[in-house]
């Protein structure tokens, strides 16, 4: 359910849409920020579909105007993200939002964006032009999506005005929740592939266990190299969304944005002659010939 809100009509910035509530006896508003979409796949028609025709869709090879204010939002391949800064004004970097999936710390810190913009989108979209479902689980009804940053609020907003949740983290917070996702995608794209890429939640089902047990190799990874402790029960936390979106298919993708950043600390420590911290992650990328 989106979030709803009473405003004085008189004082309401022309930058902002609003939604009127058929359900509602009265005028409810909800407000969204116009925003550039830069992705016209799945993700991205999403969000310009919670729009009123004011936001501003970029396709491969567009380039970002400069004048226009507000966030801009990235739903672009990871691998795309370079050209995407080529084709985006200096000035305009910091209102970059980006929604990839994966690790993305070492690449924004590389180009100045330590403190970029970025969305834990824990929402599906099957198909171009369907619907997005939340993924509301039964361990955290109350949602998973979360965003940080200078339009996390705007972003937000956006998301709850289509029919999905999304929390405004501080920095720590965020990380952590980064982190689980990362963990999560790793761990059960994996442990699919291992087993011929069976949907996700057959491999909660089935390989449970098996599951599990990459689950707590890589936050125990994960801890140790970022100096952090995760809340208990992550486990229950993933398995549930993995419930959630069961009917996805599962493969071992973009590689270097995600399990890549788990096998980088293995070979760091092998180099240092200490112990693997992810024996298991190890061996079963070497199975499927991945590394």
């Amino acid at each position: 359910m989106a979030t709803l809100s009473l405003f004085n009509l008189t004082s309401i910035s022309p930058a902002f849409r609003f939604k009127v509530s058929a359900m509602a006896p009265s005028v409810v508003t909800t407000r969204v920020a116009p925003a550039v979409i830069v992705g016209g796949g799945r993700v991205g028609k999403a969000l310009q579909g919670m729009g009123d025709g004011q936001d501003i869709l970029l396709r491969r090879g567009d380039s970002v105007p400069i004048d226009f204010q507000g966030p801009i939002l990235v739903c672009t391949r990871n691998d795309d993200l370079d050209s995407v800064l080529n084709s985006t004004p200096l000035s305009r970097w910091n209102d970059l939002v980006f929604f990839q999936n994966g690790m993305l710390e070492p690449w924004l810190e590389s180009k100045g964006l330590k403190e970029g913009n970025q969305v834990l989108a824990y929402f599906a979209v099957s198909k171009l032009g369907e619907s997005p479902i939340d993924g509301k689980t039964d361990t955290n009804p109350e949602g998973l999506t979360a965003a940080y940053g200078k339009w996390a609020l705007a972003v937000s907003e956006r998301l709850q005005a289509g029919g999905l949740s999304c929390k405004v983290l501080d920095k720590e917070a965020f990380e952590k929740q980064m982190l689980e996702k990362l963990i999560w995608i790793c761990s059960v794209m994996l442990v699919g592939a291992r087993h011929g890429g069976v949907p996700v939640g057959y491999v909660e089902k089935e390989f449970h266990l098996e599951l599990c047990s990459l689950i707590a190799e890589l936050a125990s990874a994960a801890a140790s190299e970022k100096g952090l402790i995760f809340e208990d029960a992550m486990e229950d936390r993933l398995c549930a969304y993995s419930r959630a979106v069961a009917h996805f298919p599962t493969a071992v993708k973009e590689f270097k944005w995600r399990n890549g950043w788990f096998y980088s600390l293995s070979e760091k420590a092998i180099a240092q002659g200490k112990q693997d911290p992810c024996p298991l992650h190890t061996q079963w990328l070497k199975d499927l010939k991945i590394v």
